[in-house]
């Protein structure tokens, strides 16, 4: 008797996540099953997965409540996806699926693994996310407090003077948070190079260089338009036929852009080369919101080529 060496079938799985609960949906067996989203739960379909070579998995972002079973599959080996919930919708809507429910979308999820082939999302490590969590809690915070120093100057009397005893609690908040962004940047020592390169260039301040290391770490290995396209201050053609489209930015990464925008402000005025670039834009009769994109658009080309070339800012 001889003894045959089972494989296990391929199979690319889809995951739909809620806040309770967890519908998983294998596409080629055309299995679909729910579990709550709970370690328990979580541990049934990493064992049910067990009998299957898994290609991929692929699941929404949801913000945080894929976060725990994307990090089992991790632990497990099993190469992760985390698509973008609008990727998903335009795919469920090139195949004409208009109903939506729960289960509907993990079988929707798991065709759109064999099908598109998403590229898998590298696993991030805690004290990654703990940056990115920080990052994004600073911004929240400005912007409360952008919105509490507007009411300042409209309000009267004693909402003026809340107004300012939030102000300082934002202020405090803040500088805790910068505090601890600096100890966890410290702790990674391989951004300790890339870090005093983008800190040289005049306008790049902590934020800015702590926001390109966590959020755009593709940084110094990307051409220009690759740089200036995951970003997002890329001009996208709208040509058809005969007509030429006027030129927009669109897409790229919203966290990456906002922080560099404001960098940018700060460069007109302190970079020289940037500054130099938006006069004589501006000079031309570009609209001022035109010029800045495209200051943009060459800092972070500028950044991208520093950290390539392993350089720190030079005037020249």
């Amino acid at each position: 008797m001889t003894n045959q060496k089972l494989t296990k079938s391929r199979v690319n799985v889809g995951v739909d996540v809620g806040k309770w609960s967890l519908d998983i949906c294998i596409h080629e067996k055309e299995l679909v099953w729910q579990v709550e989203n709970t370690p328990e739960g979580i541990r049934s379909i990493m064992n049910r997965l067990s009998r299957y070579h898994v290609e991929r998995i692929v699941m929404e972002a949801t913000g945080r409540y894929e976060f725990a079973l994307a990090e089992a599959a991790y632990d497990k080996g099993l190469p992760v996806c985390i698509a973008k919930p609008t990727s998903v919708r335009k795919y469920a809507g090139a195949i004409e699926q208009l109903a939506k429910t729960d289960r509907i979308d993990a079988q929707v999820i798991a065709e759109y693994a064999a099908v598109i082939k998403p590229r898998v999302t590298p696993e991030k490590s805690k004290n990654l996310i703990a940056i990115k969590d920080l990052l994004a809690r600073r911004r929240q915070i400005l912007s409360l407090r952008t919105q509490e120093i507007n009411r300042r100057h409209i309000m009267d009397g004693g909402i003026k003077r809340s107004c300012r005893r939030l102000i300082k609690c934002f202020d405090a908040e803040i500088a805790w948070v910068e505090k601890r962004l600096e100890k966890l940047v410290e702790t990674e020592s391989e951004w300790s190079e890339k870090r005093e390169i983008l800190e040289s260039a005049p306008g790049v301040g902590k934020t800015l260089a702590f926001t390109l290391l966590a959020d755009m770490p593709e940084l110094g290995s990307l051409t220009n338009k690759q740089a200036s396209a995951l970003v997002g201050v890329a001009p996208i053609n709208r040509d058809s036929g005969k007509t030429r489209g006027k030129r927009r930015i669109q897409g790229g990464r919203a966290s990456v852009r906002t922080t560099l925008y404001m960098a940018t402000l700060s460069a007109t005025q302190c970079n020289p080369a940037i500054k130099a670039f938006y006069k004589n834009l501006v000079t031309q009769g570009k609209h001022k919101k035109v010029a800045l994109t495209a200051c943009m658009r060459k800092f972070i080309t500028i950044l991208n080529a520093m950290i390539r070339e392993k350089q720190a800012w030079c005037a020249t």
